[in-house]
């Protein structure tokens, strides 16, 4: 078995081609930036690998041959976005990318995250009216 490198050579190239079709950039995209705020996309990645081969022995050929190898390899990758990390300023954000939303119910649980943000929002200059109002007096 003359050809034994064949199929490991034959892996490692497929996994080789795999790597550079897939690195943390792939995950984590590059950061996008527009009015003060900064999108990094993340993404799910899937990988399928398959390889193999045949190198059968010159001895039980009847016919004669130098090279009697055979062998194939194959990868699948799939890319996701499933969520946006947002920074502004010191707020950091991740949103995730979902379905729209199909009843009034998953409309409301959508709404949460921004009505939270906007009644912080709200008590906290209300806490700031009290604090200068207190000064004042």
């Amino acid at each position: 078995m003359e050809n034994k490198n064949s199929i490991n050579d034959l892996m490692q190239t497929t996994m080789e081609k795999i790597r550079e079709m897939v690195d943390v950039n792939t995950v984590v995209g590059d950061p996008i930036e527009a009015g003060g705020v900064t999108i990094l996309p993340i993404s799910q990645v899937s990988v399928g690998f398959a390889s193999g081969g045949s190198d059968l022995d010159l001895n039980t050929q009847k016919e004669k041959s130098n090279n009697i190898f055979g062998g194939g390899g194959g990868a699948s990758v799939k890319v996701k976005p499933v969520s946006f990390l947002v920074i502004k300023g010191d707020t950091v954000r991740l949103l995730p990318v979902a379905q729209p939303a199909v009843g009034p119910a998953d409309r409301v649980v959508e709404m949460v995250p921004e009505l939270i943000d906007r009644l912080t929002d709200y008590l906290d200059s209300r806490k700031k009216e009290k604090d200068e109002q207190g000064e004042v007096l």
